[in-house]
Order: structure tokens, then C-alpha cells, then sequence
């Protein structure tokens, strides 16, 4: 018996091509059908005059209204500059007004209480004037002089926008936190006495920050930062160097370009702290009756213990 062979439009059982999976076929014909047709089209005649001659106008007025576009983005934010320029410098100008008038109060309570010193020594014997002055001086609120250590820490430098001239976020910034541990470290140290930017410490200080800003016990201080301490000088700066804050700040200075600098200085002069306000308890007038249901007598409410509040949350290293 003689196979017959297939006639035209059917197919031969033993050819039969099984169908593959989607990776042998995704391989194998990588290219979309869309794009096989487009290509085959424009094989097989050029693309029309007509479509040719309307695309280049249509291109180039999208390139025209982008270009509109970005002109007008450009002159509005050049116009707003001005007034934001304006509204800084006042804002600027205010600040140097306020701490100006801040600083001449405090040079008059300064040559007040200088005054009241020299009116209550004259009242006072000459033991007592002299430990009073020795006290006023441990707690921060006297004047002090002596030799001893000075640490200057600064910003990096800031990059400033080409066209908005305003500064770059991204350059590293001493924080609050590094002012901390420099001052702990000083004490730790041998310091007898410390103050940062003028701003003489005292067991009720604090250094905080407020947005962008640092407050040492709510005034405002700024780069270069300067924190003084009073002690045995070349002794004080050995330990000093070898505290984890100084390889802390050793270690920004290479690697985030803080500007970190210690050196002993002789004479150094420190102010006196603000008179602190300070709260006293004292028992009630009459002795208050205890509230039905507070349990064991002589127990007392939970409460935050102590006065300070903690310190705010991040700008950790």
C-alpha cells in the first residue's frame, strides 16, 4: 500500500510541532508582533511625504512649548527671590537687633551684681566674703580667671545654589549632642569651670536644639563654636585627648570635614552664669486630710521624678 503524500492546506501527522512554554517561546522570538509588522512595513515602502512634512513642525513645537515652559519657571522663580531675599535679611536684621539688646541687659545685670558683690563684702567679714566668692565660683556665679583649655569646633563648609543662592542641604553641621559630650569630656577632664560661646554652665544648664539652632540654656549660639574650661591646663588637655569624645570629633574631622581644634590658653576669663530660678518645696500651711481609697498610708502617687525635662529625641552621631 502506497502512503499517499498530503495535498496543499493539510498537514502532515507526523511533522506535528508541539507547542513550546512561554520561556522557550519569549527566547525564541524575543521581538513584539507590533514591532515585526511596523518594520515590515517600512521595508516595504518608505514612510509618506505627507506624514514626513507634518512631524517636523509638530516636533518642533513641542520643543518650543517645553522650552516656553521652563523659561517661565525660571523667570518666576528669579522674580520670587528678591522678596525672599528681602524677607531673610529683615528676619536676619531683627535677630542682631534682639541679641544686641539682650547682650547690653546683660553687661548692665553683669555690673549690677558686680556691685552688689562689693556692697555685701563690705557688710560681710573678710572669712565670710571669701567663702561666699569660693562657693559663687564652684556653682558658676562668680567671674573666674585662670589657665587652661580651649576647644573650637566648626561647621563644613556650605555649598550655595547657583541660581537661588541658598545653601545646599548635605555638609555636615555640629550638632548639640557634640557640644554635650565635649563638655562632659572637659569636666571628666579636671575642669573647673566651662562655658560654651561665653555661656558659663552650671549644674541646671542646658544644650538643646531648636530646629536648626543651638540653645545653651535658651540663648542661641552659632559656628565657630568655642567651649572654654578653666583647669590644669597640660593635664587637663592630655586626658581631654584621650576621651572618646575627642576621637569622636577627630574621626568627623577627617571624614565629614568638621573643622575640630584644641589648644591650651593662658589667662582665660569666664563670666558668670544668670542668677538661676530657682523653686523650694515647703510643708502646707495645715496638714491636708489623705483621699479615700489611696491605699496604704504614707504611699505616695507616681509622678516624674525631679524638675528637668529630657532631652529632645535625635541628633545622635
Amino acid at each position: 500500500m502506497t502512503a499517499t503524500p498530503p495535498q496543499d492546506g493539510e498537514r502532515d501527522p507526523s511533522a506535528r510541532v508541539y507547542a513550546p512554554d512561554f520561556l522557550t517561546e519569549l527566547f525564541r522570538n524575543p521581538l513584539d508582533p507590533g514591532y515585526g509588522d511596523a518594520a515590515a512595513r517600512r521595508a516595504v515602502g518608505p514612510v509618506s511625504r505627507m506624514r514626513e512634512v507634518l512631524g517636523r513642525p509638530v516636533s518642533l513645537l513641542v520643543l518650543a512649548v517645553i522650552g516656553f515652559l521652563f523659561a517661565v519657571a525660571y523667570r518666576e522663580t528669579m522674580a520670587g527671590e528678591p522678596s525672599r531675599a528681602t524677607a531673610r535679611a529683615g528676619l536676619i536684621a531683627e535677630i542682631k537687633k534682639r541679641e544686641a539688646e539682650t547682650d547690653r541687659l546683660t553687661g548692665r545685670a553683669e555690673r549690677l551684681r558686680e556691685e552688689v558683690g562689693r556692697q555685701r563684702d563690705a557688710a560681710l567679714s573678710g572669712s565670710q566674703a571669701s567663702r561666699l566668692r569660693n562657693l559663687e565660683a564652684g556653682t558658676g556665679l562668680g567671674r573666674v580667671r585662670g589657665d587652661g583649655v580651649v576647644v573650637r569646633l566648626t561647621d563644613a563648609p556650605q555649598d550655595k545654589d547657583a541660581v537661588t543662592g541658598e545653601e545646599k542641604n548635605g555638609p555636615p553641621r555640629v550638632l548639640y549632642s557634640d557640644l554635650q559630650r565635649v563638655a562632659n569630656a572637659l569636666w571628666a577632664a579636671g575642669a573647673e569651670a566651662v562655658a560654651v560661646n561665653g555661656q558659663r554652665l552650671t549644674a541646671t544648664s542646658t544644650i538643646r536644639q531648636a530646629g536648626e539652632a543651638i540653645l545653651v540654656d535658651y540663648r542661641p549660639v552659632t559656628s565657630p563654636y568655642e567651649v572654654q574650661a578653666i583647669g590644669p591646663g597640660s593635664s587637663m588637655r592630655d586626658r581631654f585627648d584621650d576621651s572618646r569624645a575627642a576621637e569622636l570629633m577627630r574621626y568627623l574631622a577627617r571624614t565629614a570635614g568638621l573643622s575640630f581644634a584644641v589648644k591650651e590658653v593662658d589667662d582665660l576669663t569666664l563670666p558668670a552664669a544668670p542668677e538661676p530660678q530657682l523653686r523650694y518645696a515647703g510643708p502646707p500651711a495645715s496638714p491636708s486630710p489623705a483621699p479615700s481609697g489611696s491605699g496604704v498610708a504614707g504611699s505616695s502617687s507616681p509622678g516624674p521624678s525631679g524638675s528637668g525635662s529630657p532631652s529632645p529625641s535625635g541628633g545622635g552621631r
